[in-house]
């Protein structure tokens, strides 16, 4: 299988790949901190930029790269010869930077993400040190023509053990204009010393409104309820679009539904939700259904302990479920041991293959128990 019949690593389905964003929403404060820098001339060799998935991270660094490539180094002009400095990182759209970046054909922009296996049949599941090898090339043949090289990496997290130290020994002698642009969510697992070589740029949840601008963006049909999507995905545009794609405002609430009388418990309600679980094909659903319990569990455990219900519900009648099985801490902590014990049974159950029912049922009846008291 050649390179280009698989699937590109750093794409989310059912969305635009990042490089495609026109537009971030809801991080200009990082934009603003990106410009400041490089119009004082304090431009760092390479940029961190962390946060939740899907708030922007690899939109913000397309965008920096964008930038970076058209705007010709700075060789010292007289103060009367210098542009005032840009307020934004925008750039037409018929730029021939940004035509290059969306067909992958610029010159000054190395990409360091995950590639084909040995046997080209698929995505290897880390980025290998055969690819930093490459970008070792291209930063010598590409440092005799001079210029903005951008190199950006999705993601660090990615990297192996060897691949990481081959790219720590270009980020401790970093090549003349080349900048680094590492997408990390989750940056503590990554190596100290990559980290102290990096300036971090923290991206921040996206609120309701910027929600709603960014999925129009991405062309995703929007709910009628963005606020709660928001909260639901956590002001992730990523998560957000996962959960519209596979119904998970439809089966949150349904969840919301089925505990809103416990411990009196609605059986053939919960026979219907494990056997939607278990339909053939609905792998996907059963995860998605999990991972929203879990998410459920913790938001009655923080009801608890802060004494005060979400003050945006994700599905109707939220609030007062959790005003009724969490009113305090107590009650809070109770939840808390419940949902580690919930995670870590759904997890062992499905490195088992225990049937998918079984397993939605065994959750169900936990939590009946825990709501019992």
């Amino acid at each position: 299988m050649s390179d280009d019949a698989l699937p590109e690593p750093d794409k989310l389905d059912g969305a635009p790949h990042p490089r495609e964003s026109a537009s971030l929403f809801g991080q200009s404060g990082a934009e603003a901190a990106v410009l400041q820098a490089h119009a004082s001339g304090r431009m760092h060799h390479a940029w961190l930029l962390t946060g939740p998935r899907g708030v922007g991270k690899a939109t913000l660094a397309w965008r920096i790269a964008r930038y970076l490539l058209a705007t010709p180094p700075d060789d010292g002009p007289s103060l009367l010869d210098a542009p005032p400095p840009a307020r934004s990182l925008d750039m037409e759209a018929d730029h021939p930077i940004n035509r290059r970046l969306r067909a992958l054909s610029e010159p000054g922009l190395f990409l360091l993400r995950r590639g084909p296996t040995d046997k080209g049949d698929r995505l290897s599941n880390d980025i290998r040190v055969d690819m930093v090898r490459k970008l070792a090339g291209f930063l010598q043949l590409s440092a005799t023509e001079g210029g903005q090289r951008v190199v950006i990496v999705d993601s660090a997290d990615e990297l192996n053990t060897q691949a990481a130290n081959a790219l720590l020994k270009m980020l401790e002698e970093p090549p003349a204009r080349c900048t680094f642009l590492m997408i990390s969510h989750q940056p503590t697992g990554l190596l100290p010393t990559i980290r102290s070589r990096c300036r971090e740029l923290r991206l921040s949840p996206l609120q309701a409104e910027d929600m709603a601008r960014a999925l129009a963006q991405a062309g995703v049909d929007m709910p009628a309820d963005t606020a709660a999507l928001t909260e639901l995905s956590s002001g992730s545009v990523g998560e957000a679009i996962r959960l519209i794609s596979q119904g998970g405002l439809e089966i949150y609430a349904e969840l919301v539904a089925l505990f809103a009388r416990l411990p009196d418990l609605d059986r053939p309600r919960a026979l219907r939700l494990a056997e939607a679980a278990a339909a053939r094909g609905a792998t996907d659903r059963l995860g998605l259904l999990m991972g929203l319990t879990d998410l459920m569990l913790a938001r009655l455990a923080r009801s608890g302990a802060t004494g005060r219900p979400p003050s945006i519900e994700a599905a109707p009648g939220e609030a007062a479920l959790m005003a009724r099985l969490a009113p305090g801490p107590v009650r809070a902590r109770a939840w808390a041991d419940a949902a580690q014990a919930i995670s870590a049974r759904a997890v062992h159950g499905r490195a088992v293959n225990l049937d998918p029912a079984s397993l939605v049922l065994d959750t169900v009846f936990r939590i009946q128990k825990t709501a019992g008291g």
